[in-house]
């Protein structure tokens, strides 16, 4: 579809473009767009990961009319949302991780949390470690978001299993609401 095109086109620019630019801050190295090749993991659990020709681990998503790209020393995943209606079997799911009587103020807020935005915060997780929905999004408990956008996870036995390096979480993991779009990111 052309539209299907379209966002794949735009989603491997937005990561030429993030590697340009952190190689230009991070090794005063000025790298243009041609120059980074955009590949991904051919096969395996990790098969369709995007990786680049640079010493960056990269990041993608894109939703609707735009795309979005990250990229850092270590590895980082991604997650963009469309403001949309989920449908009912997903939000059931989504759902049953917040407590709105906690006392406890970030499940508070979890639970006030949208839940377009509480499923960005699962799959990049999932896209952190390579695996995207090849893992149960399931396997990613989300326990508390801040006012600062920062949340907290837990991985399920599932997750641990293919990525034991997932009990200790992860450093940074934001989730915001920006302009009808719902974006998470999380990187070691």
């Amino acid at each position: 579809l052309p539209s299907r095109r379209c966002e794949w086109l735009a989603g491997r620019l937005a990561l030429k473009h993030s590697v340009c630019a952190h190689q230009l801050r991070q090794r005063g190295h000025l790298v243009t767009n041609r120059e980074v090749r955009v590949d991904a993991i051919p096969d395996g659990m990790r098969a369709g990961k995007p990786v680049v020709d640079a010493p960056v681990e990269v990041g993608l998503s894109h939703s609707a009319d735009l795309a979005v790209a990250v990229c850092g020393p270590h590895a980082v995943g991604v997650d963009l949302e469309h403001r949309r209606v989920v449908p009912p079997l997903l939000a059931e799911l989504l759902t049953a991780e917040g407590e709105p009587h906690s006392a406890d103020p970030e499940r508070r807020l979890l639970a006030a949390m949208p839940l377009p935005l509480r499923w960005a915060c699962k799959e990049a997780v999932l896209k952190h470690y390579g695996f995207g929905l090849r893992v149960d999004a399931c396997e990613v408990a989300l326990t508390g978001w801040r006012p600062d956008g920062r949340f907290s996870w837990r991985a399920g036995v599932g997750l641990l299993r293919h990525a034991p390096a997932a009990e200790g979480g992860l450093k940074e993991s934001w989730a915001f609401e920006i302009d009808g779009y719902y974006l998470a990111v999380v990187s070691t």
